[in-house]
């Protein structure tokens, strides 16, 4: 998942698609640049700059992905979450690893190259799965994440396109992976639920404290609960 720009932010700041090949790659030709490093800072959170956000981040330096047919570069000042993974599913396939590299890439294709008409949001999915397998992503976990993301598309009227076609993949592969996923997910959100309690049980209890000390009492923090990262 990505976040737009800052508005005010100008179009150089802005990822690009970089040339194109002039005849399709070769599978070894294909990769992210020797150069490319994942290079992240801070980004100051929306409500208090002061804090970092818990979730985004900005990138410093450029990721140029070669694709089949063309190159692709992340550049600096985009924000990334890396994968967007839910938190029931983080177990299993956490926000970074391997395939850090390609969730910047995806969010790059979604937020810069798809609204362009560039691409396809199949295009950019399919791309994902390239780069991953280019990562030396494990087979089954690179095919669990790109039949995820096809199923977010499912849900956005206009990235429907080409959904028909793959959704025989797609439903194969979610029925094979629901039964290694799914209890432990259910484990883990049954603890957050019951940890959320807790804290929410406690809390009452430092906020009075924190009144009754004045300028000297910790401040108590709310609970908060949430499915996403961060």
């Amino acid at each position: 998942m990505i976040r737009h720009q800052e508005e005010g932010s100008n179009d150089m700041d802005q990822p690009t698609t970089q040339a194109e090949a002039r005849v399709p790659r070769k599978e070894v030709d294909l990769g992210f640049d020797n150069e490319s490093k994942v290079d992240v800072t801070e980004v100051p959170d929306r409500h208090d700059p002061n804090l970092p956000d818990p979730k985004f981040w900005e990138l410093t330096k450029p990721l140029i992905y070669h694709a089949r047919k063309r190159d692709f570069v992340a550049a600096p000042h985009m924000h990334t979450d890396f994968a967007s993974v839910p938190r029931p599913f983080v177990w299993f396939l956490p926000r970074y690893g391997r395939y850090t590299k390609a969730a910047i890439l995806h969010d790059h294709l979604w937020q810069v190259e798809v609204p362009k008409g560039q691409i396809t949001r199949r295009d950019a999915d399919g791309i994902l799965r390239q780069a991953m397998r280019q990562l030396e992503v494990p087979f089954f976990r690179r095919w669990i994440m790109w039949a995820a993301v096809r199923w977010v598309s499912l849900f956005k009227r206009k990235d429907q396109d080409g959904w028909v076609k793959d959704s025989p993949l797609v439903l194969l592969i979610s029925i094979l992976a629901l039964p290694i996923v799914l209890p432990p997910a259910i484990l883990v959100v049954l603890s957050l639920v019951a940890f959320w309690s807790i804290e929410w049980i406690v809390y009452p209890f430092l906020k009075l404290a924190e009144r009754l000390r004045g300028a000297e009492g910790k401040k108590a923090n709310r609970p908060q609960f949430s499915f996403k990262t961060g």
